[in-house]
């Protein structure tokens, strides 16, 4: 093995003290990840509310925007609108399948959308009422080559897909055209979550062990997040924005 000469050493020696100094400050925003004061109990969570109602293993779970109600998807093949503060039950919609894996209202609450191993969006219309008396079917959306399993609406107008096809798409509602197809991910999008802030940007997850972040704005991922080791089955934008 070369001797190595005083410049490389010099070099090495700064670069140690860089990446010391990153270290520290890295230390001094962290969140606190300590377990609290030896033998104090951490806080204990508690129900605020239990909604009852579906008769198979629940898949999946979104929030309104008025934080007041929620839409849940089972494997009994329905979808149920909740009234989060009284308990209640809004509307019950029956699925054509039951493997649901992803249900999402609009921002605005008008809209809920569900997909999953039916390789299909299928958006209704809360407002608007069937034959039936159920919620309205507005639009059915096709095309996938594998499993639905997220979908966020950024407006009323458009909602985005990931998908077991392991694309990322954009379309709109009221046609069902495809506006955007973005490609990046080396395996199945997982999850997908927007950018409170910014409703342009979100992250996803995947089977390929990776998060990404996008822009609808801009072709292809903006950054990719490295660090587990095995798939990225959940994401989550913070509320800031910011991570």
């Amino acid at each position: 093995m070369p001797p190595v000469d005083e410049e490389t050493a010099s070099l090495r020696e700064e670069l140690g003290k860089l990446v010391e100094k990153l270290r520290i400050k890295q230390e001094a925003v962290r969140d606190d990840t300590s377990l609290g004061t030896p033998g104090q109990k951490p806080g204990k969570a508690s129900t605020k509310k239990l909604l009852k109602g579906h008769i198979n293993k629940v898949t999946c779970c979104h929030f309104s925007g008025d934080s007041r109600h929620a839409v849940s998807g089972s494997l009994d093949g329905k979808l149920i609108v909740w009234d989060c503060w009284t308990g209640n039950k809004i509307q019950v919609i029956p699925l054509r399948s039951a493997w649901v894996m992803t249900a999402v209202f609009s921002h605005s609450g008008s809209f809920v959308a569900c997909g999953g191993m039916d390789n299909m969006l299928t958006i209704y219309d809360l407002n608007n009422r069937d034959g039936n008396g159920m919620a309205k079917m507005v639009r059915e959306i096709t095309g996938y080559e594998g499993f639905l399993s997220s979908a966020r609406f950024p407006d009323d107008d458009t909602v985005v897909t990931g998908s077991g096809d392991m694309k990322i798409m954009q379309y709109q509602v009221e046609t069902g055209q495809k506006l955007l197809d973005l490609q990046g991910h080396n395996g199945d999008v997982a999850a997908l979550s927007l950018n409170p802030k910014d409703q342009n940007t979100f992250v996803t997850g995947s089977v390929d062990r990776t998060a990404r972040l996008w822009d609808l704005r801009k072709p292809g991922c903006v950054q990719t997040f490295w660090g587990h080791g095995a798939d990225v089955n959940s994401v989550s934008v913070h509320p800031s924005g910011l991570t």
